[in-house]
């Protein structure tokens, strides 16, 4: 909204200043500030309504150190992070932009599923909560959308430079001139650690002559699915000790918004030799917003936590990871960025496959880990939650560098 105003004051009334509102470093920056500050402030307030209404954590008994502590805790914290990033993102961004759009309905979307499953539980004394098969419904509902907004709209663009080669005999050099093909709808993507790195999901489906090439949504909209519902289940899986998600996820994001601003801009684009997508640089208000809101949330959800971002929190935090991935087409780097998710997924798949293997193979089930998921094992060990905690971000991280590096190393 202050972009728009800003801008029309600058245009009718030439405000010393207005300007400003027109770079996206410096509304990205009042994004961050701004969600920090509604965090922080209002955070506070939030965490003593939740308390009034009795929102404590039912804290089930695991045998482990501190867990007793935590209970009555209030819980649906996710409702600070979610405010503390539209807010920001309501005054600042371009409502128009297409991928600006999808993250504000992934947030809401994401957060109402997780906001039912919280409610439920807390107001309806219904201890599972959402039923499982009615999160996979939701999960799969945002990935319809966002993988039919990708393939059709027509704002959902890439722009891609031309190689000229100047030929002298048997000596070939590449010039200078820079010129682009049109903007050209299309399901490219970024291949990590690779020369000539992209990837068109129509190749996937190309052995089946041209006219299968208008099918290749049956392809990409189930792997979108496959990829929105795999992050915000490791993210949900991840909420366990105190500060492990938030400031795990804020990690991924400031890498993300590094990525979604170079995206964006042609001559840092063009510079790392890299995918240029018009528009997505706007997404760099939405995701800074979102850092300062998981930082300011982190203010609270630091050992020993004030409040827990209960489902509200960790299947949004989830969704728009992997949603920002999607729309910057960094969706195989997933795996990197988001290690600790995907480790944090993975023990609790092989520890319940391998119990389910060894019980039917032995009649005992046996177990890799102490407990899943992974965070779990380490505090059954004797490691302080902490301590757990900030060797995860140390990890994380480690990954987020190595996601970066990508850019370069090919």
């Amino acid at each position: 909204m202050l972009y728009y105003l800003f801008e029309y004051l600058e245009k009718n009334f030439d405000i010393p200043g207005a300007g400003l509102f027109g770079f996206i470093t410096f509304r990205a920056a009042l994004a961050v500030i701004l969600s920090l500050v509604i965090a922080t402030f209002f955070g506070k307030k939030i965490i003593r309504f939740l308390q009034r209404k009795q929102m404590g954590e039912t804290i089930r008994d695991l045998g482990l150190e501190g867990q007793n502590e935590k209970s009555g805790t209030p819980t649906m914290g996710g409702i600070i992070i979610i405010l503390a990033t539209l807010i920001p993102v309501l005054l600042l961004a371009k409502l128009d932009n297409i991928y600006v759009i999808m993250l504000i309905v992934t947030t809401l979307w994401m957060g109402t599923i997780g906001f039912i499953d919280d409610y439920l539980k807390k107001f309806k004394n219904d201890k599972k909560g959402l039923p499982g098969k009615f999160k996979v419904i939701g999960q799969v509902g945002l990935g319809i959308f966002i993988g039919a907004v990708m393939y059709m709209h027509p704002d959902v663009t890439v722009r891609l430079e031309k190689e000229h080669n100047t030929t002298s005999g048997e000596l070939t050099t590449q010039t200078s001139t820079r010129e682009f093909y049109p903007e050209e709808n299309s399901l490219l993507t970024t291949i990590p650690f690779v020369k000539k790195n992209e990837f068109n999901y129509e190749s996937l489906i190309s052995w089946a002559g041209e006219d299968a090439k208008d099918f290749i949504w049956l392809i990409f909209i189930p792997i979108v699915i496959f990829i929105i519902t795999a992050v915000s289940n490791g993210a949900n899986l991840t909420d366990g000790v105190d500060g492990l998600a938030a400031g795990t996820s804020a990690i991924i994001a400031v890498t993300l918004a590094l990525f979604a601003w170079v995206s964006g801009n042609l001559i840092f684009s063009d510079y790392l030799n890299i995918m240029y997508i018009p528009n997505t640089g706007e997404m760099t208000i939405f995701i800074t917003a979102f850092v300062g809101a998981l930082i300011g949330f982190l203010w609270y959800n630091a050992y020993p936590a004030q409040v827990f971002m209960g489902d509200t929190g960790s299947l949004t935090i989830g969704g728009v990871i992997a949603v920002i991935a999607i729309a910057i087409r960094k969706e195989l780097l997933i795996p990197i960025l988001c290690g600790i998710f995907l480790m944090e997924n993975l023990s609790v798949v092989l520890q319940v496959s391998w119990f389910k293997y060894t019980k039917k193979k032995y009649g005992e089930g046996r177990r890799i880990f102490r407990m899943s998921p992974l965070h779990h094992h380490y505090q059954v060990k004797g490691f302080h939650e902490s301590k757990i905690v900030t060797r995860f971000w140390i990890v994380g991280i480690f990954l987020a560098i190595l996601t970066i590096v990508t850019l370069k190393i090919r």
